[in-house]
């Protein structure tokens, strides 16, 4: 699928080695080359598969730059069951835009889509509305109010996107989790952040959940390097915000990413400051969205942000200096900026 071009040099300032040992790692990845790098991928892959009793096998696919080099690593390993799929967690607070290029790459590229959707609306998480349904607090207590800030970052993703893939997986294998797994291929990598250097593993059974992650030991160069010979499309989004925009829970928002998000999406920006407004007149103080609330903890470093939150943690350092620096420059241009369109990748 795609095709091979010429080799591309990392623009500069892009690491080509991981600098330090990962916490989860047995040793520090060496450098490689980026064929090195694909085959260490379909290794790790490989081994998930001879260990583990896997009866469906399933990328997430978030529709951001790295989830896209995984699903075109990956889309040959979805053929073996009826369950195999591209799996997309649909929030409910994220850009449309996003669910679009999701859909559009699914289709150009004649993988089969699951669009999950979690059991608890963010508006009613937000608003106090989600009661607890277990523990000492089940029926009585909401399990959140208010935007979240940092510390609600856990009940966000357990209600947004883990709930969802657990209902997934439960929908396979029921409870068999003993001899069926489901094998969710996700793009986490060590490179990305502090948090990923802690938590991410290449191969991470979790019950009857089966977490492989083929990408972590890749650098951010050999990403890049990859988008570019296989000339994978880009979502308008990502080439905007950065980010891919599936999740919009504001937990880890950076100052003034909303206006930037009005900038470009103004109806995505306009839900969330219509949800601000029923905040604010329900009379509950954490009424801003992507602001810490004034008597919240900060989360201890290192803590679990969520396997799939990639964008949540603040960028690297000197990540902006970077794209300055690439501008000056001259080497970000049009040609390699503009989202390209998903049928220009043939299947």
């Amino acid at each position: 699928m795609g095709r091979r071009t010429a080799t591309l040099e990392p623009l500069p300032g892009m690491p080509d080695t991981i600098g330090r040992k990962p916490v989860k790692a047995e040793h520090a990845p060496p450098a490689r080359t980026l064929d090195e790098a694909i085959r260490r991928s379909h290794d790790i892959i490989a081994e998930a598969l001879d260990r583990f009793p896997i009866v469906a096998r399933q990328a997430l696919f978030s529709g951001g730059n790295d989830s896209t080099v995984l699903l075109h690593l990956t889309s040959h390993y979805l053929d073996s069951s009826a369950h195999d799929a591209v799996v997309h967690v649909n929030t409910g607070i994220g850009i449309e835009e996003t669910r679009e290029h999701v859909r559009d790459v699914a289709r150009s590229w004649n993988l089969p889509l699951r669009e999950l959707h979690p059991r608890d609306r963010y508006d009613d998480l937000v608003l106090g509305r989600v009661i607890a349904r277990t523990g000492k607090n089940a029926g009585i207590r909401p399990v959140w109010k208010g935007f979240p800030g940092p510390a609600g970052h856990t009940v966000m993703y357990r209600r947004l996107k883990d709930e969802p893939l657990q209902r997934n997986r439960a929908q396979i294998i029921g409870s068999r989790g003993r001899t069926q797994k489901v094998l969710y291929l996700a793009g986490m990598r060590w490179g990305e952040s502090e948090r990923r250097m802690r938590n991410a593993a290449e191969i991470d059974p979790d019950g009857g959940i089966v977490w492989c992650s083929p990408l972590v030991h890749w650098t951010n160069a050999q990403m890049a390097e990859y988008r570019r010979t296989y000339l994978l499309p880009q979502s308008e989004v990502s080439a905007h915000l950065h980010m891919s925009g599936e999740c919009l829970c504001g937990a880890f928002a950076k100052p003034g990413e909303l206006d930037e998000i009005e900038f470009f999406y103004p109806r995505t920006a306009y839900r969330i400051r219509s949800l601000e407004q029923r905040v604010k007149a329900a009379d509950i103080p954490a009424c801003k969205w992507g602001q810490k609330p004034a008597n919240q903890k900060t989360p201890k470093p290192g803590s679990i942000a969520g396997r799939l939150c990639s964008s949540c943690p603040a960028p690297l350092a000197g990540q902006t200096d970077l794209m300055d620096l690439w501008a000056t420059q001259g080497l970000l241009t049009p040609a390699n900026t503009t989202p390209t369109c998903a049928s220009q990748v043939a299947a």
